[in-house]
C-alpha cells in the first residue's frame, strides 16, 4: 500500500533547520556565515537582497577601511583569498588640523612589515564573500527573502520568512543593520544621537600615485578623509554640515571638482571624480544590550559610529570574530549554542571595546569638528607632540596598533588562528 500525501501536507512550507541562522545578508552577516560554515557549524543566512545584486559589477562608489586584524578575520574565514589583489594597502596615515604644518604621521614599518589595513571598493568584499559562501555546503543563503517573525523559546528560535517557510536554529544571529527587526523584536533599547553632519561618499582618479598614503584632513565642517584604492584611485570621504551636503551633491562636475581640489590639495596632481556622489547622516547608536534569549546582535544591528577613525566595519569584524568563536567552543563541548552563559560570554567580551571606541570616536569628532581658537591651537601641539617628543613614542605605536585592530582581548581569528 502506497501512501500518498495530503494536498495540505503537500503545501505545507518548508522548516529548515541549523545550529545558527544568521539574518541579514550584508558585510557582517555573510562574513558570519562564513566563518560559522569555514568552522563547521550549520547555518542558514537570510538575505533580502537578491544573489545578482550582491554580484554587481559596477563600482558603486562604496568603499571600506578593513584594518589589519579584521583582514585576518577574513582570511580565516577564507574570504581573504578572493579580494587581496584588489585591497589597496595603507602604509601611511597622515593626521592635520586644517593643513596646518604641525601634522601627525603613521609609518606602518615602525609596528612591523604589515600594512594598517587596507581600502576596499564594497562590491570586492560582496563579491568574495558570494564566492567563499558557494564553497561551503554546510551553509545555506536564503535570498532574497525578507523575516517577517521571529520565535524565540527555552530550547530553539524559529524564523519564520515571507514566503512561509520556516528556518529552527539554537541561535539567531541580528546583522540586519541600523534598523534591525531582530533587536526591535527583542524590545532592545537604543541611545543615539546625530552630529548635524553627512557624509558625502566619492573616489577620485589622480595624476600621481598616493604611495599607499591615507590622510585625515580636520576642518571646521567635520573631517576629510582620502583614502588609498588600488592604482591611483583614492577614496573620499567628506564629512559636511548636514544643511549643506545636497548642495555639494548638485554641483556641476566642473564645480564640484574645484570644490574638491581646493580640499585635497595638489599632492596627487590633477584629479577628477570617478563614480557617483552619494550621502548619508552621521550620528552614533548603541544598542543597550547585545543578547536576548537565543538572539545575539552583531555590527550596525547594535553599534554605529562616525567614520572619523575607519572603525565602523572593523567593529562589526570583532563582533563576528567574538561571537563565531563563544559559538564553535561551545559546540566542540556538546553545549547548547544559544544558551545564556554562551551569549552572556560574548557581550561580555564584546562591550568594553565597543564602548570604548564609541566614546573615542564621538569625542574626536566634537573636538575636531570646530574653528575654536584655544581648541585648534591644543589640537595642533597636541598632534606635534605625539608625532615628534621621544616621551610620546609608546603611546603613538599604540595609537598604530588601534589603527591595525589588534590591541585588546583578541578573538582568534583577529590573531591569526583558527576557530
Amino acid at each position: 500500500m502506497t501512501d500518498t500525501a495530503s494536498p495540505a501536507a503537500a503545501t505545507k512550507p518548508e522548516t529548515l533547520t541549523a545550529d545558527v541562522v544568521v539574518v541579514g545578508g550584508g558585510l557582517g552577516g555573510l562574513t558570519m556565515a562564513c566563518a560559522l560554515g569555514t568552522a563547521g557549524v550549520p547555518t542558514v543566512v537570510v538575505d533580502r537582497d537578491p544573489p545578482e545584486a550582491q554580484m554587481a559589477t559596477a563600482f558603486d562608489g562604496r568603499t571600506t577601511a578593513v584594518a589589519y586584524g579584521s583582514a585576518r578575520v577574513l582570511d580565516g574565514a577564507g574570504v581573504w583569498q578572493y579580494m587581496a589583489d584588489e585591497a589597496g594597502p595603507i602604509l601611511d596615515i597622515r593626521v592635520t588640523d586644517q593643513n596646518d604644518p604641525l601634522f601627525l604621521h603613521y609609518d606602518h614599518r615602525e609596528v612591523g612589515d604589515k600594512p594598517f589595513g587596507w581600502i576596499v571598493e564594497n562590491r570586492v568584499i560582496r563579491h568574495a564573500l558570494m564566492r567563499r559562501l558557494a564553497e561551503l555546503s554546510n551553509v545555506v543563503h536564503l535570498a532574497p527573502v525578507a523575516v517577517t517573525g521571529l520565535e524565540r523559546g527555552a530550547s530553539h528560535a524559529t524564523v519564520t520568512l515571507a514566503d512561509g517557510r520556516k528556518v529552527k536554529a539554537g541561535l539567531v544571529v541580528g546583522a540586519d543593520g541600523k534598523k534591525s527587526f531582530c533587536r526591535e523584536s527583542a524590545g532592545i533599547k537604543l541611545t543615539s544621537w546625530s552630529y548635524g553632519q553627512h557624509a558625502i561618499i566619492t573616489n577620485i582618479e589622480h595624476e600621481l600615485p598616493h604611495g599607499g598614503t591615507a590622510v585625515e584632513l580636520f576642518l571646521p565642517s567635520g573631517p576629510f578623509a582620502m583614502l588609498p584604492l588600488t592604482g591611483n584611485r583614492t577614496s573620499i570621504v567628506w564629512s559636511e554640515r548636514a544643511e549643506m551636503a545636497p548642495w555639494y551633491l548638485k554641483l556641476p562636475e566642473a564645480r564640484f571638482t574645484a570644490e574638491l581640489r581646493h580640499r585635497v590639495g595638489d599632492w596627487l596632481g590633477r584629479i577628477r571624480p570617478i563614480g557617483p556622489r552619494a550621502a548619508y547622516p552621521l550620528g552614533l547608536m548603541h544598542a543597550e544590550r547585545y543578547i536576548d534569549q537565543r538572539l545575539a546582535l552583531v555590527s550596525e544591528a547594535c553599534h554605529g559610529m562616525h567614520p572619523i577613525a575607519g572603525q565602523g566595519l572593523n567593529v562589526g569584524i570583532r563582533d563576528v570574530a567574538a561571537l563565531a568563536e563563544v559559538v564553535v567552543d561551545a559546540r566542540r563541548l556538546g553545549l547548547d549554542v544559544g544558551s545564556s552563559d554562551v551569549l552572556e560570554r560574548y557581550q561580555r567580551w564584546r562591550r568594553f571595546d565597543t564602548v570604548s571606541l564609541l566614546a573615542t570616536t564621538d569625542a574626536l569628532t566634537r573636538l575636531f569638528s570646530n574653528d575654536i581658537a584655544p581648541l585648534a591651537a591644543a589640537r595642533r601641539l597636541g598632534m606635534a607632540a605625539i608625532n615628534t617628543l621621544p616621551p610620546f613614542r609608546p603611546l603613538k605605536r599604540m595609537f598604530m596598533r588601534h589603527a591595525m585592530g589588534v590591541v585588546g582581548d583578541l578573538p582568534r581569528m583577529v590573531k591569526g588562528e583558527a576557530l
